[in-house]
């Protein structure tokens, strides 16, 4: 009875093993390729519950979504033979599951080897034909364009992998070449910077110079136009003054007295030496003047 019940125990184990090898599941995130004894039967499964048979088929799970292959930095010649370090990176994911396996047997790691082999090739091909400048401002998204075409099309054709994207991160010159290029920069822009000084020294002075020339012809032209209008009140005044003397001359005499008087006599210490009967004093002797 008791071994009856062991082979039971025994055979529910089996079979709930083989059920559990017999049944396996595709997410939405991957894509799979079932073997038979190592080859391809079903090339490209669907996402879902499916059911293989043990020992005999083999499922391969690949990622399906968006890869990022971040390339270690190289070495480039440009068109003059400049030598350029170039990071890069580039975005792929898997397009044609059945020629992704047969190239790289499923091995994300191999296919970004060879994908990092053939970038590197464009890459360098790509910067020969380029000029420092065209490299770094010029023509960087020709350059990347032209590159993404040409391996998209080798990609898809020879590791079934389709081709996202291809950026360079960053562009630089050796270590060696940096110092040397900051150096001639620093020194040029000391250069413009004097130059530019200078310049702006000499317009400054032109223009103070221009200024003051204006302050003096300004301080001229007011000086003889308040000089003008100084002429012509005084000609007023004079004018005034005669036809005043004209219409009573004695009168006009008394008044001149009478400012003489105020101004002699306004000092309280002023001492003054006078004949009596002098001209000063007509007017003290007689008021009428007569």
């Amino acid at each position: 009875m008791k071994s009856n019940s062991v082979i039971v125990l025994v055979v529910a184990l089996i079979a709930v093993w083989l059920v559990s090898e017999s049944v396996y599941i595709v997410k939405e995130t991957e894509r799979a390729v079932k073997l038979r004894f190592g080859e391809i039967v079903e090339p490209d499964i669907e996402s879902g519950l499916h059911f293989k048979i043990p020992f005999v088929n083999t499922v391969r799970k690949f990622e399906a979504r968006l890869i990022t292959m971040d390339s270690r930095p190289q070495a480039f010649l440009t068109l003059e033979a400049k030598r350029l370090i170039v990071d890069s990176y580039i975005k792929w994911r898997v397009a044609n599951v059945e020629k992704y396996y047969t190239a790289t047997s499923g091995d994300e790691n191999r296919a970004n080897s060879l994908l990092s082999s053939r970038i590197e090739t464009n890459l360098r091909n790509q910067f020969g034909e380029r000029t420092l400048n065209q490299v770094v401002s010029g023509e960087r998204e020709e350059l990347m364009d032209q590159v993404n075409q040409a391996l998209s099309l080798v990609a898809q054709d020879e590791l079934g992998i389709e081709i996202v994207d291809i950026r360079i991160k960053r562009i630089d010159l050796p270590t060696e070449v940096s110092a040397s290029v900051y150096d001639r920069m620093r020194s040029e822009r000391l250069r413009l910077a004097r130059e530019l000084r200078a310049r702006g020294m000499e317009l400054a002075e032109g223009i103070r110079a221009d200024a003051d020339r204006q302050r003096t012809v300004i301080t001229a032209n007011a000086f003889s136009a308040a000089e003008i209008v100084r002429g012509e009140g005084d000609a007023q005044a004079a004018n005034i003054y005669s036809n005043a003397f004209s219409q009573d001359a004695e009168f006009y005499a008394f008044m001149r007295s009478l400012n003489a008087y105020r101004e002699s006599f306004q000092g309280g210490g002023d001492v003054m030496v006078l004949e009596p009967k002098s001209d000063f004093f007509r007017y003290l002797q007689n008021p009428m003047g007569q």
